[in-house]
């Protein structure tokens, strides 16, 4: 069975809890600033909640894209050790998306979301089009 990897960019998108993922056997990273003294409660609690399938990266440096960095080196690194698995990249940056295509171009199965709700499980998957918002 593939693993399915969740890598969040907390600097840019906090979300408050992980219910949407509940029942579903992803491996959650949350990459933290260096500067980011606090996460919410309730999203400590439901990283918690997954047990050995979650952790913090706090980075130790800081500086423009230091944060960025760190995931692109834990994503390429994932990759080598596990090339079976699928990774969701939550961000809103969208200086991701190159390095997105040249890992789909490697056979690497990664996407780039800017939340959590746009994750293409259990049919969550936010509205784009007026006609969407209202089914």
């Amino acid at each position: 069975m593939k693993t399915d990897y969740v890598l969040i960019d907390f600097e840019n998108v906090q979300p408050k809890d992980l219910s949407l993922l509940a029942g579903h056997p992803f491996k959650v990273i949350v990459f933290v600033g260096s500067n980011q003294g606090r996460i919410p409660f309730d999203l400590a609690k439901s990283l918690q909640a997954r047990g050995q399938y979650a952790e913090y990266i706090q980075i130790s440096g800081s500086g423009r894209n230091a944060l960025d960095f760190h995931i692109a080196f834990h994503l390429g690194e994932l990759a080598n050790k596990d090339g079976d698995a699928y990774f969701h990249v939550i961000s809103k940056d969208k200086g991701f998306d190159p390095l997105v295509r040249h890992l789909k171009e490697r056979g690497i199965k990664v996407r780039r979301v800017n939340g959590l709700t746009e994750m293409p499980i259990a049919g969550i998957v936010s509205p784009k089009t007026d006609d969407e918002r209202i089914d």
